[in-house]
This record gives structure tokens, C-alpha cells and sequence, in this order.
């Protein structure tokens, strides 16, 4: 058999979740994944743009970047700057809009074999509402929707409904009619992430997604002023992981019933088990996306590797494996 043949059987044992004999498939609540990795929402654009870099359909999911009920420009520019183990961004959350993204984005994803976790936002409850409304009847191999209540980049910060218990379940109550799996991505910016994420379960959520970008600010020293064009920004990387590893073990050991998402910081394998051992069903990966497009294949296949090395069969055995 030559390379191309043998190349096929990987990707295919890949699609079933099976990478040697470790079997990689999770589930995040209702939702079956082949893969405990995904693409973290803004860091693999709206459509295929990683397909040249990895094959889709062997990852857990595409989260595509967050949608608005309409069109939206985004922050001004500058709007990404290095950290120290990071970045900073102020995108803004630029983008087509629901819309435009399934009539001219979303097939080309479909299309390479991907399952796909839409991610939508809003600055105000009717925004997401309307935002939702427009995915409805979408393909189902869109198979949860992200509903991204916690970006930090925009208005400073000043429109967070994660950091409210009230608005969240506002927030989710109000996109229920979607008739998806919703998944509530969270922030870290609080001391009240646990009564949130309970919250969010409360409204419908059947898995929250912890946690987006950390607060934070650049200032050029020459220039005096804030490097980003709107000021300050999202701090992600491999700096914040600790904080991420924290945040789900802490909602883990409140709430063990609700399925999360594990985000922040993860770039091999033994920093994606570390989530999963504090209480994630499945990561995703954002920041390390940007220094090497293959990362969420990399990582699809450190936690493969780091599982048998340790004798872990099923990787879905991990989780909340740090908890007593």
C-alpha cells in the first residue's frame, strides 16, 4: 500500500474517534464528537480557512467565529499585539453576519466534512435573539451553538452578560428557539463564574464553555497611548491556561453534571488532558492556531499519544479525573 492508502486508514480511524487504540470520541452533552479538540471561536474564521492545514472532519469541531444578527466592522486597527506567552486582540468581533456567513461560508466547512459549532453574540438580549432566529433550519451538521456571552474586546468590556447570572439566562431563554444544543461560553473576569455557569444551565445551557480572553492592556511607552486601536483588549494564550485549568476545576466541583468546554492556553496534548482532568468534556484550541494553522490536529494527536503512553483506552475516562 502506498503512502496516499495508508494516509486514508489514519484519517479514517481519526474519523471514528480512534487514533491506535485510544479512543478519542466525547460527548458535550446531547452532542456526539469525534475528537476531544476543537477550534476555539475567532481563531479559525467563519468558514474552511484551516482546511488546507488539517483535515476537518477528524477534528471534534469548527466553532466558527461569533456572528452577529447583521454585518459588523470591528474595532479599529491595531487590533492584535504579542504578549509575553500570549497575545492580545480587539478584533471586535467583526463579521458578516448570520446571514451571509450561511449562504456564502458556511457550505465551503460543510464541504470538507466538518462538524460545526456556530457561535453567535449580540450587545443587546434582542441581538441574540434575532442572531439565533436566523440559524434556524440550518444544517444539521451545525450541531450547537456557542452562544458567546463574555467577549471581552468590545466597549471596554462594559457589555459582559456573563458577569450577570440575570443576563445570562436572559440571554439563553432568549435563543432557545434556535431548536440547537446551547453552549454558554463564560468569563473569567468574575468571582462569580460558578453562579453564572449554574445560571446558564438553569436558562437551557446544556454545556458552558470556559472561559474567553482575560481583560487586559498594551501601552506603547513612546507613544504613551495604548497600542490596540480600542484600547485595551483579550488577553489569550498560554498565560492564561492556569487560570482556565482553575476556572473549570472550580465549576466541575459545583456543578458535576454540566458539561464544559475547556479553553485557554492549550497547545499539546498534556495541556489539553490537564482541562480535561479538571473537568472538561472536550477543549479547544485558539491562540496557538495563529503560530502553527496545524495545532488543533497537534493537539487531536498529543492527547491520542499522551493516553496511551499512560494507558487510558477512552480519553473520555479523564474527565474530572484531578477531582477526589
Amino acid at each position: 500500500m502506498g503512502a496516499d492508502g495508508r494516509s486514508r486508514r489514519r484519517r479514517a480511524r481519526r474519523s471514528r474517534g480512534v487514533t491506535g487504540a485510544v479512543d478519542l470520541s466525547v460527548r458535550v452533552g446531547s452532542v456526539d464528537l469525534v475528537a476531544p479538540v476543537m477550534t476555539a471561536s475567532g481563531t479559525a474564521g467563519h468558514g474552511d480557512e484551516l482546511a488546507a492545514y488539517v483535515d476537518l472532519s477528524t477534528i471534534g469541531a469548527v466553532v466558527v467565529k461569533s456572528l452577529g444578527s447583521g454585518p459588523w466592522p470591528g474595532n479599529p486597527a491595531p487590533r492584535v499585539h504579542p504578549t509575553p506567552s500570549g497575545m492580545i486582540n480587539s478584533v471586535g468581533l467583526q463579521g458578516p453576519g448570520v446571514a451571509a456567513w450561511r449562504e456564502h461560508e458556511l457550505p465551503a466547512v460543510l464541504a470538507t466534512g466538518a462538524t460545526v459549532v456556530a457561535s453567535i453574540w449580540g450587545r443587546q438580549v434582542a441581538d441574540f435573539a434575532a442572531a439565533a432566529e436566523q440559524l434556524v433550519g440550518v444544517d444539521p451538521r451545525v450541531v450547537a451553538v456557542e452562544v458567546n456571552l463574555s467577549c471581552p474586546n468590545l466597549d471596554g468590556g462594559s457589555h459582559l452578560f456573563a458577569h450577570d447570572p440575570a443576563a445570562t439566562a436572559e440571554v439563553l431563554r432568549a435563543v432557545a428557539g434556535v431548536g440547537l444544543p446551547l453552549w454558554a461560553k463564560l468569563s473569567a473576569n468574575t468571582d462569580r463564574v460558578v453562579e453564572v455557569a449554574s445560571a446558564a444551565q438553569e436558562a437551557g445551557a446544556e454545556a458552558v464553555t470556559l472561559a474567553n480572553t482575560m481583560l487586559g492592556m498594551v501601552i506603547d511607552v513612546e507613544a504613551r497611548r495604548p497600542v490596540l486601536g480600542g484600547g485595551g483588549g483579550g488577553v489569550s494564550g498560554p498565560a492564561i491556561h492556569p487560570i482556565a485549568v482553575r476556572t473549570v476545576y472550580d465549576c466541575h466541583a459545583a456543578l458535576p453534571e454540566l458539561p464544559i468546554v475547556g479553553v485557554g492556553g492549550v497547545v499539546d496534548g498534556r495541556s489539553a488532558v490537564e482541562l480535561m482532568l479538571a473537568g472538561a468534556s472536550a477543549v479547544q484550541v485558539g491562540t496557538a492556531s495563529f503560530a502553527d494553522p496545524r495545532s488543533v490536529a497537534v493537539v487531536r494527536d498529543g492527547v491520542g499519544t499522551w493516553c496511551a503512553r499512560a494507558g487510558v483506552s477512552r480519553v473520555r475516562d479523564l474527565i474530572g479525573g484531578a477531582h477526589g
